[in-house]
């Protein structure tokens, strides 16, 4: 306050964000020195003539701790509404890294060789033919909600699929828990519901889930009367990383020129069903906001990861029309 008002003549409300990188410059080099700096070896009381508020140039660590105080004293009185608003935000607000571009996906091919896999997958016994559509409602609910595996293990039928009238039209939703404990709507599309209502008819079971059915999302498939529990995130990874792996040895078997594809299928998992439904939506054009929304993400920033698409053109554009054309190529 006395810098302020001795050095720029202004009140503490009307420093500007210059103001306050002139005095962090000022505090590493106090000038005039005369005002602003004790004499060496001086120890005076505030009421002395001579007393000054400096004992000499403050280091760079400091320098920052000082502007960080500051920082929160600013926001401080920004939130108390002395301020319209922290002069010193710009400068102190951190960037973080930028996030890369979500590499961990399926193109829209590999993700019909998984498709295949699945349906191509063996219903002779009982068994196969519970475990065959439990793969399918599995890929289903994880691709068409976007769902994280320990938000599948997590909810029951009864309590997360409800009905909502709009305009005459009546729609399905799914409701999760997320992340930080946080509640979201999902829609449930006519083909996530039809497809729930298979994997129901598998158990047989009826298609709709009941008010208050507490039985899990994902059903097991041993014995009928261990319906009610719920199968762990573990369990649920090492189904889809099952399914993985059938559809790299159909690729694999197709011939050696499919060996690089059939590794990335291999080193998938089942989170990677979430970057997928991300990445396939934002390639057919679903608004950011949507996606957003569904996926539970906080900004769009975090969303805009999945825009793989914007980045092919990109690079199209740019191998086509951006070239150097040289003469000679040897």
């Amino acid at each position: 306050m006395l810098w302020a008002t001795l050095q720029r003549g202004k009140p503490l409300s009307s420093l500007t964000h210059e103001d306050l990188l002139a005095y962090e410059y000022f505090l590493a080099d106090p000038q005039p020195a005369a005002r602003w700096v004790l004499a060496a070896g001086k120890k005076l009381a505030r009421s002395h003539p001579d007393w000054r508020p400096l004992a000499g140039p403050l280091s760079p660590a400091s320098t920052r701790q000082a502007m960080v105080i500051l920082n929160a004293c600013f926001a401080w009185l920004t939130e108390a509404g002395y301020l319209a608003g922290n002069p010193l935000s710009l400068a102190r607000r951190r960037r973080g890294p930028t996030k890369a571009r979500i590499t961990r996906y399926l193109s829209h091919a590999l993700w019909d060789v998984v498709k295949e896999a699945v349906e191509a997958m063996p219903t002779d016994t009982e068994r196969e033919r519970l475990h065959a559509a439990r793969c399918r409602w599995l890929c289903t609910v994880l691709y068409l909600g976007g769902l994280r595996a320990a938000e599948v293990a997590g909810t029951t039928m009864g309590a997360s699929f409800c009905r909502r009238d709009a305009q005459g039209t009546e729609r399905w939703w799914l409701e999760v828990v997320g992340k930080g404990s946080k509640p979201r709507l999902v829609p449930a599309t006519d083909e996530l519901v039809a497809e729930l209502a298979r994997s129901r008819r598998a158990h047989g079971l009826p298609p709709t889930p009941q008010p208050g059915e507490d039985r899990p999302l994902v059903l097991p498939v041993i014995g009928r009367a261990n319906r009610e529990k719920a199968l762990s995130r573990g369990a649920l990874h090492l189904i889809i990383k099952e399914v993985f792996g059938m559809a790299a040895e159909r690729l694999r078997a197709r011939g050696p020129e499919w060996a690089a594809q059939a590794e990335v299928l291999a080193s998938a998992s089942a989170h990677w069903l979430r970057h997928t439904a991300g990445s396939h939506m934002s390639d057919r054009q679903v608004d950011l906001r949507h996606v957003r929304d569904n996926f539970g993400h906080a900004s769009i920033a975090t969303t805009s990861i999945y825009l793989h698409t914007e980045d092919d053109a990109r690079h199209e554009a740019t191998q086509e029309r951006h070239r150097i054309g040289w003469t000679h190529q040897s």
